[in-house]
């Protein structure tokens, strides 16, 4: 297992994380089968954002005694009431639920917590500027969740936890799907096949520059829906009348930037086994591209997606990686520091391309590959 920064948090987690929702629906022996499953791949990192309090025991129960080997996202917000989950900016309700939460899960603090789903910018607002925002600082200073973060399936109100100061990671969701969609599609929406029709033009720029602008400023990102809850795997309900691998969407989420790691959701030890398959697949087991690229319905065109089909260069450029910290410094007034950095550090710069074209005949996407290349050039100099 490949393990990952997360953001400035200082957190090292697994590329391949537990979105704990679907044991829901589990016996407490097959959630510790799962669990035991991904410990035994080396996950340490796991999201609960449920509110139903048997899961919550059950997953207490799996991780007994090894509570300092898991990374936890607990979610302050979502509540258990009149036997259904509910969304509360409610603070008794919200601290109650808390409460409930390291109890169950028998534990004194929380590794992340999450300010749990803000999808609305005026509701942002209200959570920022109140006293829920007060009260989960209250928690970090005392050290009962050692870092704040925000789930939230809208790039927007994303955009703005970002840029708070406040907010220092974020559970956003993140697949070749949604990321077409624009701000303000709903998430039932996300899931609509009518949604994705001609009018697409690409990767939305407000989901391209949500992910460079928590790169650029340490904001680290965990991922939620990265299989489109699986829709992704069936041509028939897929949106590009394609069907992709779990290792292909993993491969898609873990190349965006600030992306830390993708919360996948298990039913099955099996289910594990497929997402843990990513750390041994080949080039060509994780080419999201190709597929896409050949599919009935896409809108990639011309649009690097750092997919690394451009490679092999005869000089040695890693091309998505040039192309990736070139679209870093782009959205700035000014190079940060941290990009130019990390440009400098790359053992052959974009500066060595020969326009040979090798690169542009293998991307699925039509882009303009040494165009690029001397853009990247032109920013750092070399």
């Amino acid at each position: 297992m490949k393990y990952r920064e997360l953001g400035k948090t200082g957190l090292r987690v697994s590329e391949i994380g537990l979105g704990a929702e679907w044991l829901e629906r589990h016996s407490t022996e097959e959630v510790r089968a799962v669990i035991a499953r991904c410990r035994d791949y080396g996950i340490n990192i796991l999201d609960c954002w449920m509110s139903n309090p048997k899961v919550r025991a059950d997953i207490g129960a799996a991780v007994r005694g090894e509570r300092e080997r898991w990374i936890i996202q607990g979610h302050l917000g979502s509540v258990w009431r009149d036997g259904q989950y509910v969304r509360t900016r409610n603070l008794p309700e919200v601290r109650e639920a808390f409460a409930d939460l390291l109890a169950r899960l028998g534990t004194d603090y929380i590794d992340l917590g999450m300010i749990h789903f803000v999808d609305d910018e005026e509701e942002f607002r209200r959570v920022m500027e109140g006293g829920f925002l007060a009260y989960v600082k209250t928690l970090k200073a005392q050290g009962v969740i050692r870092h704040i973060g925000m789930s939230t399936h809208n790039p927007a109100t994303a955009r703005l936890a970002a840029l708070s100061g406040e907010i220092e990671m974020l559970l956003f969701s993140v697949n070749p799907a949604f990321d077409l969609l624009p701000s303000g599609k709903d998430l039932d929406s996300c899931f609509a096949a009518e949604s994705y029709d001609e009018s697409l033009a690409g990767i939305d720029p407000s989901r391209a520059e949500l992910y460079k602008l928590c790169e650029n400023r340490g904001v680290g990102i965990t991922v939620m829906k990265g299989y489109a809850g699986g829709r992704l795997f069936d041509a028939k309900v897929s949106p590009f009348g394609v069907a992709l691998t779990p290792v292909q969407c993993l491969h898609y989420a873990l190349t965006r930037p600030a992306v830390a790691s993708v919360l996948a959701g298990f039913d099955t030890p099996q289910h594990v086994d497929e997402a843990a398959a990513y750390e041994t697949a080949s080039d060509a087991e994780k080419d999201y591209a190709s597929v896409l690229a050949s599919a009935p319905r896409h809108a990639f065109a011309g649009q690097c997606t750092y997919c690394g089909h451009c490679a092999p260069c005869p000089q040695r450029i890693d091309v998505a990686m040039v192309n990736k910290l070139c679209d870093l410094a782009l959205m700035q007034p000014q190079i940060p520091a941290s990009v130019r950095a990390h440009y400098g550090s790359l053992p052959v710069p974009a500066g060595a391309c020969i326009a040979c074209g090798a690169c542009e005949t293998r991307c699925p996407f039509g882009v303009r590959v040494t165009e690029r290349m001397q853009t990247a050039q032109a920013l750092f100099g070399r």
